[in-house]
């Protein structure tokens, strides 16, 4: 199997910054993509950010230019760098891979459990 574990979620004040880190363990050959997202009580879980293997990122508009996403391939790990938090920014925050288990097997998408975030103003 397959676990994603994130981590560095807390409670900070507006303006502050955080990094999150989830890692992923267990039988694993490849993992394409890697993303995060967030989720408030009563709302839709939405995509916060996403990268590639390769580097390529993308960000949803509410965060760009305050969150930066990256990751570290030979540890299977991925970060979001939160900085100028806000108080909407307060959420749930979840890891998601995409992950080949085999050469030959099929993806297989992964969550990992969620890591609050909870930003005061």
């Amino acid at each position: 199997q397959v676990q994603l574990q994130a981590c560095g979620g807390g409670f900070v004040q507006a303006g502050r910054s955080l990094r999150l880190s989830c890692a992923a363990s267990g039988n694993i050959f490849h993992i394409s993509a890697m993303r995060w997202y967030r989720q408030v009580p009563g709302k839709e879980r939405e995509l916060v950010a996403a990268i590639t293997t390769g580097g390529s990122t993308n960000y949803a508009d509410s965060v760009k230019g305050r969150f930066t996403i990256s990751r570290d391939n030979a540890k299977n790990t991925v970060y979001l760098q939160m900085n100028s938090l806000k108080p909407e920014d307060t959420a749930a925050f979840y890891c998601n891979a995409d992950v080949l288990r085999t050469r030959l097997g099929s993806w297989t998408n992964y969550w990992g459990q969620g890591t609050q975030v909870t930003v005061s103003s």
